[in-house]
């Protein structure tokens, strides 16, 4: 059997989560209600200018042309000047003429968008900023983040303090001075991206790799996303040899792969929460595809242990998370709550409930296997499934990034991410910049001198030695 390629795209980057940005652009693609997509309106037009006050955006909707605009204290700029997709993952509901509600098959955000009379000032053409200017793009860099990000206190990142920055910036330090302030937040869903500059900056990065680092040293050392790539993919070996007997099952993208251990203990790795489909129009239709085959196959071995491996896992799709994790419960329960930053507030709480799909949920058992690289949607993952009683995890702390990414556009066409959420759990903890983890008995390092020099890998064998007891 193949071994499994780890797809060194998702290696070391930022925590695959899809930016809010990426999801409006199929939010009003689709206008027809062939496929149930697209709810049509109850009364009137959508056309028109539309606010999502807590994400700073400004929809401009017409027959022939669709706009989004950012707006911060800063001014406005235009973060996609024309978009009008084919297919489309969303629902629109107009509730009345003046709101809109958008719901996606990728986010657990619920949108609510109010109609504006007509485009702000600031977004009229005569004041858009559209500029390389250094002071002003710091402007706006230092304003979206004021207005918008979630976890100045938690991060302990006093913002106030670099407000200023702009009367030292040039063309030349312009983005030496962003990535010094970036990294002050240690955040794996803040990152900088310029493509005309070739400038990617993930202000995750070092800390990521510091704490993959920890139980590691000499030739396992991990300086670079190579050395990651490697020492990652002699862990999958290990696995699959001492551990499954070199048999297992992969789907077709190679998101999962599956098989038992001793014959008595089913073993499932989710490498991601995305990348199941073809396009985001038919992405969980694949994936509980896959599930149905993978638990059909479970249910027909009769075991009545399982360890699932989400240790590999950088994110993707909520929705994919909550889709994996409901053949794991036999019961509707609330999982978690979120909200998002608006002004010195938030906005009301969402509550996310997990049920039960497929034909078959396996409920018995389960030992979840975590690391820091389980992240953002794969932490979701985790959530749903932490205060399950049949549940315990092992290994070490998630990554510690829950947001949704959102995204605004720089004057200059740069494109910022930062977290703009809060995820708490049903008792109101906030897992942001801690993570999810194990208790401290159940503490077992992802990435081990031990285990390599040993040819094990430590966190199977706790699982093992906990489903055995």
């Amino acid at each position: 059997m193949k071994l499994p390629i780890l797809k060194k795209k998702k290696v070391l980057k930022t925590i695959t989560r899809s930016s809010l940005c990426l999801l409006l652009l199929y939010c009003f693609a689709c206008k027809s209600d062939n496929d149930g997509i697209y709810i049509p309106p109850s009364e009137g037009s959508i056309n028109g200018f539309w606010l999502i006050a807590e994400k700073g955006y400004i929809l401009e909707l017409t027959d022939d042309k669709n706009m989004i605009y950012n707006r911060s204290s800063a001014g406005c700029s235009i973060l996609n000047n024309d978009f009008n997709l084919e297919e489309s993952g969303f629902k629109v509901q107009m509730v009345n003429p003046n709101k809109l509600i958008v719901t996606s098959q990728q986010s657990l955000s619920k949108l609510k968008l109010t109609r504006l009379p007509n485009l702000e000032n600031s977004c009229l053409p005569e004041h858009i900023s559209n500029t390389d200017d250094p002071k002003v793009n710091f402007d706006h860099f230092w304003a979206f983040f004021n207005d918008y990000y979630a976890f100045f206190e938690l991060r302990e990142v006093n913002w106030t303090d670099y407000k200023n920055f702009g009367n030292q910036i040039t063309e030349d330090n312009f983005y030496d001075v962003l990535e010094d302030l970036v990294l002050l937040f240690k955040d794996g869903h803040v990152s900088i991206n310029d493509e005309k500059n070739d400038i990617e900056i993930e202000a995750g990065l070092p800390s990521l790799i510091e704490r993959l680092n920890t139980n590691l040293s000499g030739e396992f050392t991990i300086e670079n996303e190579d050395d990651l790539y490697t020492i990652l993919e002699q862990k999958s070996r290990v696995i699959i040899d001492k551990y499954l007997d070199g048999t297992f099952q992969q789907d077709s993208e190679e998101n999962m792969w599956w098989g038992f251990i001793n014959g008595d203990i089913a073993y499932l790795n989710i490498f991601g929460m995305a990348g199941y489909g073809s396009d985001l129009s038919n992405e969980l239709t694949t994936l509980n595809s896959l599930l149905d085959n993978i638990m059909n196959d479970i249910k027909k071995s009769g075991v009545s242990k399982m360890i699932i491996d989400v240790r590999f896992n950088q994110g993707g799709f909520d929705k994919v998370s909550s889709d994996i994790a409901s053949r794991f419960t036999n019961q509707e329960h609330i999982a978690f709550s979120k909200k998002a930053r608006l002004g010195d507030s938030f906005t009301e709480d969402q509550i996310i409930s997990l049920s039960p799909k497929g034909d078959f949920q396996f409920n018995q058992d389960i030992v979840l296997l975590t690391s820091p690289l389980t992240a953002s949607a794969a932490e979701i993952f985790a959530l749903y499934l932490k205060d399950l009683p049949y549940v315990t995890i092992v290994g070490e702390n998630t990554n510690g990034g829950f947001s949704d990414i959102l995204t605004h556009a720089l004057p200059n066409g740069a494109i910022i991410g930062l977290s703009n959420e809060i995820y708490s759990d049903m008792n109101g903890v906030v897992y942001e910049g801690i993570g999810v983890g194990p208790v401290a008995e159940n503490r077992v390092p992802f990435l081990f001198n031990d285990d390599f020099s040993k040819n094990i890998d430590g966190g199977i064998e706790k699982a093992i030695k906990i489903l055995n007891n």
